[in-house]
């Protein structure tokens, strides 16, 4: 019986020693982060700029690049503008590949599946040939987001009166809420009916979902995800991803009003929405079921998430940061509207200089990996990288690095900017250009729907500072997530509603 446990013992060792030793053909010349770091998680709730700045900020400051661990793997993470430029514009060597290459049989490849955001070569063409139409399209409805966001903001208001003038509202929820109706009327022509009514299943579904995904345990070692049967838990999860995809398969084939139009019809009509597109590429057969499934999850997640923790952020800088929340108010209230047109809102300089500088030191997706390398790559001429070898980039690292954004790096300034709309917009092409700044990704992979991400938080921002003053309630103590998703857990916020300055 000894010898069986100490067989068991031994097997399990090696089985944790194969996936935790350092390849002898990963760059010799970076560093190691400390495998512990990875798994701080497991007995540790630091946030993602604690850990940033104790174990990851001086090596990739000074090397550009390092080693680290992630999803049972060790990968190359770059923040070195020249680096990252290499790798972005070389896609045929850094080809995108996500979890459903990486870790095809795991809870989080099964939540997203082969999607436009992490495809490649021909299948990413094929996504883009269909989606791109309708997710950046010229002629989105601001109607439907400024409606959405004033009962958001008088919901917000509401529940401060209810809880008195003294306590903070906890704001992600109704956030959640807001992000995921937006959304829905502006890509997938549907109201989900989540802002006005509480505990429906499919935004319920969003919090379990990202609960479940970020578990560190299972975030760092997938392959426990094999073992559904094992680990319980995990069971639980694959039920949970599967239930999300038939829900919202289900409620988006049977939603009130949908037309016949919206699948027979020929071509990226104007006026027609990416779900429009997509179930016309699905009915002539140019996507078949399970790419139309995966592309609508990946829609429905990444059109709400980014916009949810980038408001999540923005509620603690601009509620701690007086001076610039009262400078953008005064902006909205020269303009002496309550309902303001995309023209409008693009033309002021200070908001989108604000909403630029929140993008900077709050990436909402601040770190990722899901480029392999598909030959053996040399990093702009510096970092042997061999075949099959995973790299990715830390947004925040590039974006907070003095010797690339100065000594005020870590500082939120909008003026950094500029002041008119043609500084301010020349700059950010700029920075983009040099791999400074990447919120969005970069070069042809760029994100399609950052346009649409900018108009919308114009919108809230214009809607919020018109008809509130808020402060950061003084119980609160910032804490930062710890994945790969940036933003304030937990924030409490205090309202003060302001007189209309519309007559």
């Amino acid at each position: 019986m000894l010898y069986i446990v100490g067989f068991v013992v031994l097997g399990a060792t090696l089985l944790l020693w194969s996936l935790i030793r350092i390849p002898s053909d990963m760059p010799k010349n970076i560093p190691s982060v400390p495998i512990y770091v990875s798994l701080l998680g497991l007995w540790s709730d630091m946030g993602q700029d604690e850990i940033y700045e104790r174990w990851l900020r001086r090596p990739l400051e000074k090397y550009g690049a390092v080693k680290i661990f992630f999803a049972g793997r060790w990968n190359v993470l770059v923040t070195r503008p020249e680096f990252l430029t290499h790798m972005f514009r070389n896609e045929d060597v850094y080809a995108k590949a996500g979890s459903q290459k990486k870790i095809p049989w795991s809870v989080i490849a099964t939540l997203v599946g082969d999607n436009i955001i992490n495809s490649h070569g021909d299948d990413w063409k094929l996504y883009t040939s269909v989606m791109k139409p309708g997710i950046q399209k010229q002629d989105f409805k601001i109607e439907p987001i400024i409606k959405k966001t004033q009962t958001f903001v008088s919901m917000l208001l509401s529940q401060q009166k209810k809880i008195g003038p003294d306590a903070g509202v906890v704001v992600n929820g109704l956030i959640q809420r807001w992000a995921i109706a937006i959304m829905g009327e502006s890509f997938l022509d549907i109201d989900f009916g989540c802002l006005e009514k509480a505990n429906q299943r499919i935004e319920a579904l969003q919090t379990i979902i990202k609960r479940t995904l970020f578990h560190p345990l299972y975030f760092n070692f997938p392959l426990l995800d094999k073992f559904p049967w094992l680990f319980r838990s995990r069971k639980r999860a694959f039920a949970i991803m599967h239930e999300f995809e038939d829900l919202l398969v289900e409620l988006v084939r049977n939603r009130p009003g949908k037309k016949k139009l919206d699948i027979a019809g020929e071509g990226a009509q104007s006026g027609a929405l990416v779900i429009h597109i997509m179930e016309r590429a699905l009915h002539n057969g140019v996507l078949n079921e399970t790419q139309f499934r995966a592309n609508l999850k990946i829609v429905f997640l990444t059109a709400h998430e980014n916009a949810q923790q980038l408001l999540n952020s923005t509620f603690w800088q601009l509620g701690a940061n007086q001076a610039v929340q009262s400078r953008l108010r005064e902006e909205v209230l020269a303009r002496k509207v309550a309902y303001p047109t995309a023209g409008m809102l693009n033309e002021m300089p200070y908001l989108t200089a604000v909403i630029y500088e929140m993008l900077r030191l709050y990436p909402p997706v601040s770190q990722l990996i899901n480029r392999v390398t598909v030959a053996p790559a040399i990093l702009a001429e510096q970092i042997k990288i061999p075949t099959r070898t995973w790299v990715g980039w830390n947004a925040y690292g590039v974006q907070i690095n003095q010797d690339v954004w100065g000594d005020d790096a870590r500082d939120f300034i909008p003026e950094r900017w500029g002041t008119v709309m043609t500084e301010i917009q020349a700059k950010y092409r700029r920075e983009q250009v040099k791999g400074n700044y990447i919120p969005f990704n970069a070069h042809t992979r760029r994100c399609l729907g950052s346009g649409f991400a900018l108009l919308q938080m114009k919108v809230v921002l214009f809607e919020l500072v018109r008809r509130t003053k808020w402060t950061i309630d003084p119980t609160y103590k910032l804490k930062l997530t710890s994945g790969g998703i940036l933003a304030p857990l937990g924030c409490r916020v205090i309202f003060e509603e302001l007189e209309s300055q519309v007559s």
